[in-house]
């Protein structure tokens, strides 16, 4: 469990909340974290069937609320089917974290292919659009809600060692925060982003060397990578309408001082 078991929130207790890409890493600690608010969680997952089904045997153990969705989000009809079951399973929708995403590979730009660029972009970019466009309107139903996406410091440096594709498709994603915070504040919703830094989690156990964690951590004033636990905190705020009320289009940096915009 995290550690903000013992801190209640509580303006999100029986919220519904769907996280997507729940399954692991960020994802999967915040998941845990929201349902340790009282929340009622829908975590999504893709191909980590396993840990998802951990993921929610770790909340019911502890008393909480969670039913697993299953589908792949970079396609906007299965996005879509996701959401509206989400919001089947829990009665409603109260909040989405858009947190599913993956590099797909450290690729150099002469090198990307047209497979390569649509992989990604879909993953990364499109699979917001779809389910914020889904999300809309369940979010409507309730009065309002918030929507948090994870963007990361890649879409404010550019990344690095292959990861172009991967940074660009998270600028998107920041743009895409602000823009949609402006269309939806009316209707009561607030949209903000959380942007990690170096997270240990499986995306760079998959995605990068030794070496290379060796060079990013050595960018770090904190002197270490964070870890997913320590990423809780900035969805919680956003999400609690008592703590963040009147912030709006806003992206906070978790990266242990390695980017001060």
């Amino acid at each position: 469990m995290t550690a903000f078991t013992g801190l209640k929130i509580p303006d999100l207790a029986d919220k519904a909340v769907l996280i997507t890409g729940a399954s692991t890493g960020i994802g999967a600690a915040v998941a845990i974290a929201f349902a340790g608010q009282g929340a009622r969680v829908a975590v999504h997952y893709n191909s980590s069937a396993d840990a998802a089904h951990a993921v929610q045997k770790t909340i019911l153990d502890a008393g909480g609320s969670a039913v697993l969705v299953h589908g792949d989000v970079s396609d906007p009809v299965v996005t879509r089917r996701i959401v509206d079951e989400s919001a089947d399973k829990l009665g409603g929708l109260d909040g989405l974290i858009n947190n599913a995403g993956l590099m797909l590979g450290r690729v150099a730009l002469a090198e990307i292919t047209d497979d390569q660029f649509s992989r990604v972009l879909d993953l990364n970019a499109r699979s917001v659009v779809a389910a914020t466009q889904a999300a809309a309107p369940h979010l409507k139903k309730r009065g309002g809600g918030f929507i948090i996406n994870t963007t990361s410091i890649a879409a404010r440096n550019g990344g690095a060692g292959g990861a172009v594709l991967y940074a660009a498709s998270k600028g998107f994603v920041s743009t895409v925060t602000r823009g949609t915070a402006k269309e939806l504040v009316g209707s009561g919703i607030r949209v903000n982003g959380v942007a990690p830094g170096v997270i240990e989690t499986p995306f760079h156990e998959r995605y990068s060397s030794a070496e290379q964690m060796k060079a990013m951590t050595a960018t770090i004033p904190f002197g270490r990578t964070g870890t997913p636990d320590e990423c809780v905190g900035a969805y919680l705020y956003l999400a609690s309408p008592m703590l963040s009320g009147y912030v709006i289009g806003q992206i906070i940096e978790v990266n242990g001082g390695q980017l001060m915009p």
